[in-house]
């Protein structure tokens, strides 16, 4: 058994020992189960507070939190916010975070005669925010240079509107008027805002593969057990029909975010085949994520729909995700700008590098 396989039957052992419910916001006891195990900053060296671990164990972590509908903030904190505090050369701070791309007109940043910057504005439906330590922010300063910042969501000067999606979990509103001392701003890596939108479009597709097959396996089950004029509903063909439709769509979105983790490993994020296999992956699991959700709900009839069955877990999970971190429709014009711009030469040779 392989590090990645190693990784993936302890995730599924802690996040069964868990309920995959936001009671009263993010289950403490899980979060600190998780830290322990260092899996909260996995990716991040060692010497910076994380374990060191690849993107292939960040991947296989995320499919198996999508697939037990783990209600915690893994993509947020260590792949995401993480991950740009330390490329930045910013204190990664222990506990949950948050992030966010602010938009050019979102945030003013402004230096100040004393060093410091004071930050005007207000991010959207940021994801648990309340929850996080800090939120890193990815800004555009006043010479239209990209700046992170690191806030204190509970700081002066912030103020806080709780909100969800779909799925119950935090997307919270962040009206802002600080500033920051300089120690809690840096110049933005390269390329920073397009490998941030990378690698946040990969993290949810990670998440939506996971969440089907959660989807797909409780229509297996419950398909297995529902007896309807004398037999299981599994034997009529229409629901044959329709639970092997669910399971292409499984195999196809789990296979493209798969591979599009394998070829951003190979440049960090960087570069147009990791961009395309990315927008791929993306598009894929968000298309899936609405046929899925469908035939799951038919399978299941009205149960389905009922607070007291978990299979809303995962379809409320696979609504919301489709379109967070850019929608199906979103990822589909990058995919064609990308392969108008290769033109007929460059087509074929885009798609199979890409796979």
């Amino acid at each position: 058994m392989s590090e990645t396989d190693e990784l993936t039957a302890m995730a599924r052992s802690v996040f069964a020992d868990h309920p995959a419910e936001i009671a009263d916001g993010l289950p403490t006891q899980l979060w600190s189960t998780l830290t322990e195990l260092g899996l909260t900053q996995l990716t991040l060296p060692e010497d910076a507070g994380g374990s060191g671990g690849t993107l292939a164990d960040a991947a296989a972590l995320l499919l198996v939190a999508g697939e037990a509908a783990a209600p915690v903030p893994l993509a947020e904190t260590g792949p995401l916010a993480g991950w740009l505090l330390h490329a930045a050369g910013l204190a990664v701070p222990p506990g949950p975070l948050a992030w966010a791309a602010a938009g050019q007109d979102a945030l003013t940043v402004r230096a100040e005669s004393d060093g410091e910057l004071s930050v005007a504005g207000s991010l959207n439906r940021v994801g648990w925010a309340r929850h996080a330590t800090r939120v890193a922010v990815l800004a555009a300063d006043q010479d239209g240079s990209d700046v992170v910042l690191s806030l204190d969501p509970t700081g002066p000067g912030v103020e806080l509107t709780e909100g969800t999606n779909l799925a119950g979990e935090p997307r919270d509103g962040l009206r802002l008027d600080i500033r920051l001392p300089a120690d809690e701003v840096a110049k933005a890596p390269d390329e920073a805002r397009e490998l941030l939108l990378r690698r946040a479009a990969l993290s949810r597709a990670l998440l939506l593969a996971g969440a089907a097959a959660r989807a797909l396996t409780r229509s297996v089950r419950y398909a297995g057990e529902r007896v309807q004029f004398g037999r299981p509903i599994a034997r009529f063909q229409a629901v044959q029909q329709q639970l092997a439709l669910a399971a292409a769509e499984v195999a196809a979105g789990r296979a493209a975010a798969e591979a599009a983790a394998r070829i951003a490993a190979a440049s960090d994020f960087g570069g147009p085949d990791a961009g395309f296999a990315i927008a791929v992956a993306k598009a894929r699991t968000s298309e899936a994520a609405g046929s899925v959700a469908r035939i799951a709900h038919q399978v299941h009839g009205a149960i389905g729909f009922t607070l007291e069955h978990d299979l809303r877990l995962s379809t409320t999970r696979l609504w919301a995700w489709r379109d967070e971190d850019g929608s199906e429709a979103h990822w589909h014009t990058v995919i064609a700008r990308q392969a108008l711009a290769e033109g007929p030469e460059g087509l074929w040779p885009l798609l199979t590098r890409a796979s």
